[in-house]
């Protein structure tokens, strides 16, 4: 049975120290969070300590909940602090309920992935892409994944060969979500691209994927695009966004992005990929560094203006 979320007593509030037991975790990982991450008391009077209303715990309690469903910190805060608490007591458990079954997922993946069991795996992920959709799937199921397969691999120090299988099985169910879209919102395709030397193009699938499930079109270039490649395929398609993916920091060379052609209407010009995190490239030329999944399709998004 779900546990129910914590909550306070509509007419008191509480003391970080009472919420920490209330919720059992530490009084310092408490104003962490608020320093970290906004989610904290809102009641203050001048003179007196914070202390933390009904709607605080409310929320509090969902984060550590969704935390203990497998959700990072940073994401399970961000997630509560979205909840709408209006008489809605059972929508965020309901919520809460598919973090966890999500987390559950997850962990069903993986067993099948070191299994090797293609078919499970194919299986699990359309039925996701068909429930909850491309990008909440990418987010919530699949990004985790492959955590967890990655981190094996640094535990143990062999299974490369389980993350290249899951790769290929991933690509596969990604492909599936592209090819022709009816009736697109963009006259000309958006340009998706690995620079030069980016040989890691899955997270790039899963933007195509994401884009054809939201009717957008676009030209899928892929790991390792030449200069002269994207160039040539730029002036030839006038794309009004341009997306360029390094995962590596040695891939995102600022001279890729600056040899891009001008051309009449100018394209926006988009960076996705930790690769970009440490370049100065995006603020030196005015380009937008996306913030994951998300951020990127809301980005193209808007530089098609639908």
């Amino acid at each position: 049975m779900a546990r129910t979320v914590s909550t306070v007593d509509a007419e008191g509030s509480l003391t970080v120290a009472a919420v920490a037991r209330r919720l059992g975790v530490a009084p310092a990982t408490l104003r962490t969070w608020d320093r970290r991450y906004g989610i904290g008391p809102s009641e203050h009077d001048s003179g007196t300590h914070r202390r933390y209303s009904a709607s605080d715990v409310t929320r509090l309690s969902a984060m550590v909940r969704l935390i203990v469903a497998g959700v990072t910190p940073k994401d399970a805060a961000t997630k509560a602090l979205e909840l709408n608490l209006k008489g809605a007591q059972n929508k965020v458990e309901k919520f809460i309920q598919q973090s966890e079954d999500q987390s559950d997922l997850v962990s069903l993946l993986f067993k099948s992935t070191l299994k090797f069991d293609q078919g499970k795996i194919e299986e699990i992920i359309r039925k996701s892409f068909t429930e909850i959709g491309v990008e909440q799937t990418w987010v919530e199921v699949i990004s985790p994944l492959l955590v967890l397969v990655g981190d094996e691999w640094v535990r143990t120090g062999t299974g490369i060969e389980i993350e290249h299988f899951l790769s290929e099985v991933l690509r596969k169910v990604l492909s599936e979500n592209l090819g022709t879209i009816s009736r697109p919102k963009n006259s000309r395709p958006v340009l998706l691209a690995c620079v030069e030397n980016e040989m890691h193009s899955l997270a790039l699938l899963a933007l195509a994927a994401v884009l054809a499930e939201a009717r957008v079109e676009c030209i899928f270039l892929g790991a390792r695009t030449p200069q002269s490649a994207l160039n040539q395929v730029i002036i030839k398609s006038a794309p009004p966004a341009i997306f360029l993916w390094a995962q590596l920091s040695e891939n995102a060379d600022h001279k890729y992005v600056k040899s891009i052609p001008a051309i009449r209407p100018a394209p926006r010009v988009l960076l996705g990929g930790p690769g970009w995190k440490s370049s100065k490239v995006a603020a030196n030329n005015k380009m937008v560094i996306t913030e994951g999944l998300r951020d990127a399709r809301e980005q193209i998004l808007q530089a098609l203006a639908v």
